[in-house]
């Protein structure tokens, strides 16, 4: 499965930037991304292992449910 490197803005928008096979080569490229942000910029760099973008996308916006603490 590809990884995928989206920008994540505050609005929940997540725009797909590109995929790769190995998750060293996201990892560079996510890493370098993130050294030229600016104050100015106004999102994260996320990478994310899916089957395709549209799957990425979808894991990144859903909400997920908060683990319970203690023993219930």
């Amino acid at each position: 499965m590809p990884y995928f490197i989206f920008k994540m803005f505050p609005s929940r928008k997540v725009e797909a930037v590109e995929s790769h096979e190995k998750y060293k080569d996201a990892r560079a490229q996510a890493r370098d991304m993130r050294k030229e942000l600016t104050v100015a910029d106004n999102f994260e760099v996320k990478i994310i292992m899916a089957a395709n973008e549209h799957a990425g996308m979808k894991l990144l916006t859903t909400e997920r449910e908060a683990i319970p603490w203690g023993d219930d």
